[in-house]
């Protein structure tokens, strides 16, 4: 036998099983001779990633090296993504929180229950530690989440870095920002660097990592922390508690909810994608693009 060795019954199984053999063993018993002989119970344990891109450590020292240039010559850094949709409404939040007694919720998480479905979707600003969700209520598209990049620029950008001429955006490699998708190539186009005058790198995290994006670890998980154990009964409620994470390394965060619908199955010809200003990157082009304006920036 190998060293690998597993039991896939209930104390009582086995019991059963040794009382049929003429073994009367109390389940206590068995349960002792069991954990001397090193057996546990144990959960499944996230630990196989599966086969690893033969390119991943070039993309990641790609993205460190767009990163480092873009902060050195002052131009914003921002990672994007969207966070795991929720349920608004009288439903159960994973965590716990300290109360004189449990919330109540509802039993089932019957979507047809539901006030709606929050889609955050998240910009990290990495240079200043700064969040901002974009709280839609439709689909999560390429529009939608270009159209959020885009309302930072003519915010946020313009308050923290208004002479940029460039952006870096981090993002997975799928989802609303695909590294593949059309649609997220031709908004980026027409509504940031076009619009702004802005030469647009985006930089895709490989197929598996995109727990190293910095929206994930420095933005969504403090959010996750924040509502722990909360329901989410209102759009504003949600959008409260988004606004009051923060964290003792600066971390401040904005909220903003967003009621304009997005339509899904949107396509892009071939004649509008070799319209777009686009170059790719000699380094994993498939994931790394730049993007530069058109036209002249509009005053806004």
């Amino acid at each position: 036998m190998s060293d690998a060795k597993w039991l896939n019954c209930r104390l009582d199984d086995l019991k059963e099983q040794l009382d049929t053999q003429g073994h009367g063993v109390s389940r206590p018993v068995i349960g002792r001779l069991l954990k001397a002989h090193d057996y546990h119970l144990h959960a499944n344990a996230k630990e196989l990633s599966g086969p690893a891109q033969p390119e991943r450590n070039a993309q990641f020292e790609h993205i460190i090296e767009q990163r480092a240039e873009h902060v050195a010559a002052a131009q914003p850094v921002i990672s994007v993504d969207t966070k795991k949709k929720e349920l608004i409404g009288a439903f159960k939040n994973a965590g716990r929180t300290w109360s004189r007694s449990p919330e109540l919720v509802n039993v089932h998480d019957f979507a047809q229950d539901a006030l709606g479905k929050a889609v955050p979707y998240g910009i990290y600003d990495v240079q200043h530690n700064q969040g901002t969700v974009y709280v839609g209520q439709s689909a999560d598209t390429p529009s939608f989440a270009v159209a959020n990049i885009a309302q930072w620029c003519a915010t946020e950008r313009l308050e923290r870095f208004p002479q940029a001429t460039a952006l870096l955006i981090e993002a997975d490699g799928g989802g609303s920002n695909a590294s593949r998708s059309r649609v997220w190539k031709q908004q980026l186009q027409e509504q940031v660097a076009d619009r702004f005058g802005l030469t647009v790198t985006v930089c895709h995290y490989p197929t598996g990592t995109s727990k190293w994006n910095p929206v994930e670890h420095r933005l969504f998980s403090e959010i996750s922390k924040t509502w722990a154990g909360c329901p989410l009964r209102t759009f504003e409620l949600a959008l409260h508690y988004i606004g009051q994470t923060k964290t003792q390394a600066g971390l401040k965060v904005q909220a903003h909810l967003v009621t304009e619908h997005y339509a899904t199955g949107v396509k892009v010809s071939d004649e509008e994608l070799d319209a777009l200003n686009l170059q790719r990157h000699d380094v994993c082009p498939q994931w790394n693009y730049t993007i530069r304006p058109r036209t002249n920036p509009s005053p806004n």
